[in-house]
């Protein structure tokens, strides 16, 4: 790979620009036979919101492949090649049946997992379709969203259900954005805490609230599922933790979207539970959850109605506005979109802001040169109440400032203890392991208390 590039040693010295190496092929790449595809594909991935696929197929395309995802019409769901192997016509066009998909061409059947059933322009006793399979991937629904599975059949792990899917009186509601570059700087916005001080605050406008303006103290962790960033603010006789998750290898939680450090709450949950999904090396799709319960939204500024198919409720996220206004107020999407179809490493100069950003491709490297190596990939072993723990999460605590304590060094103590406490100990494994936690930090709270008080 070429090396990074440095800045230019003088003035007006665009002339000696060199031209743009390649980009970096081992973690963007995602079309067959790549590196990061043959990881992903390992993984449930989500392909559509239930509410795109009505009576008819619906064309997607995952990993560089065309696909139809469909709905047969005993209500469940397949993926199969979108071109009928028979003379190419596409299964677009296909007709949903009790078992499966009908080409509209010459009638071949599908089943749901590829079989060919029947091929009726053949002769009677004709045994062409009991040797033909056409390529399929197994299928399933799960709150509002399909999800396929792309790997080797023999390696398919059980679908995961994490606590974030079930948290109470929480209701889901699917979303999806597709982005017109490559899947990972995608994937790696959500480890770059910076540019929310920048970006959705200072440079043009407070997208969520003035409290992200303030420059974190920022730490990244690795978790039993991925990593976490963390992030502690003051904001007056508060403080603000909060951390996103990445749960590898590309399924994203965030926390409040409007969330201002401003009220007391402990392990307040997920916002969002979002997907990074390649759709081929050069464009992906955003698809996932947005969370309505009261952690997220007390002030009720969330808008159920604003999310569903290329569209989300809060700035920045998909083109929306004409280019020129986006110029002009810019969001993630055209930060993210502007850096190349593929972003290339080897011309970025990365700074401390950008410790996740490392650390995120660090862990994919592990995880791709593992599956390379014969390694099974790791899985978080914990349990709580039968679903798998994660940690994105956001808490305020009422730590006024100490005397004699510089307050820098209060925001990283509190920092490094809330999260040890969010994702260290037995209590990972407890039925009730939120009430566990958001106890523990209410304790530590206390504990800060009589410093504050001399």
């Amino acid at each position: 790979m070429a090396q990074q590039k440095q800045f230019l040693s003088q003035p007006f010295a665009g002339y000696l620009n060199e031209p743009a190496p390649e980009e970096n092929v081992e973690l963007t790449h995602i079309e067959k036979g790549s590196a990061a595809g043959e990881l992903l594909r390992r993984y449930w991935q989500p392909v559509a919101l239930t509410s795109e696929i009505k009576d008819v197929p619906l064309g997607i395309r995952m990993f560089g492949e065309d696909l139809v995802v469909f709905r047969n019409t005993a209500g469940e769901y397949g993926i199969l090649d979108r071109h009928c192997p028979h003379r190419g016509t596409s299964l677009e066009f296909g007709l949903p049946t009790e078992c499966g998909l009908r080409c509209c061409y010459h009638g071949w059947l599908f089943g749901m997992d590829g079989k060919v059933l029947e091929t009726p322009g053949d002769p009677p006793g004709s045994t062409l379709k009991d040797r033909l399979y056409h390529a399929a991937y197994p299928a399933r629904e799960y709150k509002g969203l399909v999800f396929g599975y792309f790997g080797p059949i023999e390696a398919m792990p059980e679908f995961p259900i994490y606590d974030s899917y079930e948290h109470p009186d929480d209701k889901l509601v699917p979303y999806c954005v597709t982005y017109p570059c490559n899947w990972l700087q995608v994937l790696e916005n959500v480890m770059d805490p910076a540019h929310a001080v920048f970006l959705h605050t200072r440079v043009t406008f407070s997208h969520f609230s003035d409290t992200w303006g303030e420059l974190p103290v920022m730490d990244f962790v690795e978790t039993p599922t991925g990593m976490i960033y963390v992030t502690t603010r003051r904001w007056k006789d508060k403080v603000w933790v909060r951390s996103n998750d990445i749960l590898m290898p590309n399924l994203a939680q965030v926390g409040h979207i409007w969330e201002d450090g401003q009220e007391a709450k402990q392990f307040g949950r997920v916002g969002i539970t979002r997907w990074t999904t390649p759709i081929d090396n050069q464009t992906c799709r955003v698809i996932g959850w947005r969370h309505f319960h009261p952690d997220v939204d007390p002030r009720g500024l969330a808008k159920e109605e604003e999310c569903g198919v290329e569209k989300v409720d809060f700035y920045g996220q998909g083109i929306g506005a004409s280019f020129e206004e986006r110029q002009r107020l810019p969001g993630d999407y055209d930060a993210i979109v502007s850096q190349r179809p593929i972003a290339v490493h080897a011309l970025e100069h990365l700074t401390y802001c950008d410790k996740g950003v490392v650390m995120l491709r660090k862990l994919l490297r592990r995880d791709i040169r593992g599956l390379a190596a014969g390694e099974e990939r790791a899985a978080s072993p914990l349990r709580s109440n039968g679903l798998i723990p994660t940690y994105c999460h956001d808490t305020v605590l009422d730590i006024p400032p100490i005397d004699g304590v510089d307050d820098l060094e209060l925001l990283e103590e509190v920092g490094r203890r809330v999260t040890e406490i969010i994702i260290e100990g037995e209590h990972h494994s407890a039925d009730d392991r939120i009430e566990i936690v958001r106890r523990k930090l209410l304790e530590y709270q206390r504990s800060l208390l009589p410093r504050a008080a001399e």
